[in-house]
């Protein structure tokens, strides 16, 4: 596999891709480029026949702080390759990079891990969501709301989801255990050796046997409608993020925040923790 990427990394040894996040500075937030090499490394990656396990995870302290809603990569790629105006703009971007690209990792025809530390916000749980397993560290917070990928309902029950949800708050990687979405929780020290030993282990089955585990555990969902609800659920996002324009939206942004519903999820995770 190539590794001429900017902002991943790319590693196979002993029939595992490691595909990394690498913006730490930036706690490996997802800019359009950095989508974009990960979509072209799922994809090499997936057809590459000395590949049989994929993992994903992010260099630094923090496996995905979400969106890259403004650095200045980001900014002068969008002076670069602007987008179309207005919200058929809008909708494009976000239906090709944060619906149809995640799509295809969660559908890549190899088993796929995730090993999750530090902040896990919003973007970062919907590419961690698309993979079968998620290993996560103990200081691993993660945060979900209505966004593009809405995997949520199907990370846990539709109640868990709609309590967490309406009240906008970050769960732990224990509570992230207790609720479905993460399969094992491990000391920060022990995560990336616990992912490796894993993805080795089950990288020695053979790879069609993997495959067609993969494609019958996916079509349970996909026969429950998984794939129409995403699409649709996608829609209701939009709304949703125009709906924050309004003069009447009840949160006041925050000064120094990114958006007015991280801060508020610290403030419910800490009320909820006394």
């Amino acid at each position: 596999m190539s590794s001429d990427y900017q902002f991943i990394d790319v590693e196979v040894r002993n029939k595992v891709a490691y595909l990394t996040l690498n913006r730490p500075k930036q706690r490996n937030a997802q800019s359009r480029r950095l989508l974009e090499e990960l979509d072209a490394a799922f994809a090499v990656a997936g057809s590459d026949r000395d590949v049989h396990v994929i993992v994903l995870l992010g260099a630094g302290e923090h496996f995905s702080a979400g969106h890259d809603l403004g650095s200045m990569e980001e900014q002068a790629d969008r002076a670069e390759r602007p987008l179309q105006k207005g919200l058929r703009g809008r909708f494009d971007h976000s239906r090709e990079n944060f619906v149809e690209k995640t799509l295809r990792w969660r559908n890549v025809p190899k088993p796929t891990i995730a090993g999750v530390q530090g902040y896990c916000i919003f973007a970062g749980w919907m590419i961690a969501s698309a993979m079968d397993i998620i290993y996560a560290a103990d200081n691993a917070m993660l945060l979900a709301s209505n966004f593009q990928y809405f995997s949520v309902p199907w990370d846990m029950p539709p109640r868990q989801a709609k309590e967490l949800l309406y009240e906008s708050r970050f769960i732990d990687a224990q509570e992230a255990q207790s609720l479905g979405l993460v399969n094992r929780v491990f000391p920060l020290d022990e995560l990336n050796e616990a992912v490796v030993e894993y993805a080795e282990r089950i990288a020695e089955n053979d790879p069609f046997q993997l495959r067609m585990i993969k494609s019958a555990v996916n079509q349970v969902q996909d026969t429950q409608g998984f794939a129409a609800q995403i699409s649709a659920a996608h829609l209701m996002h939009i709304v949703s993020s125009e709906g924050e324009k309004d003069p009447d939206y009840a949160l006041k942004v925050p000064k120094g925040a990114r958006r007015p519903m991280v801060e508020r999820a610290f403030e419910n995770y800490e009320r909820r923790r006394r």
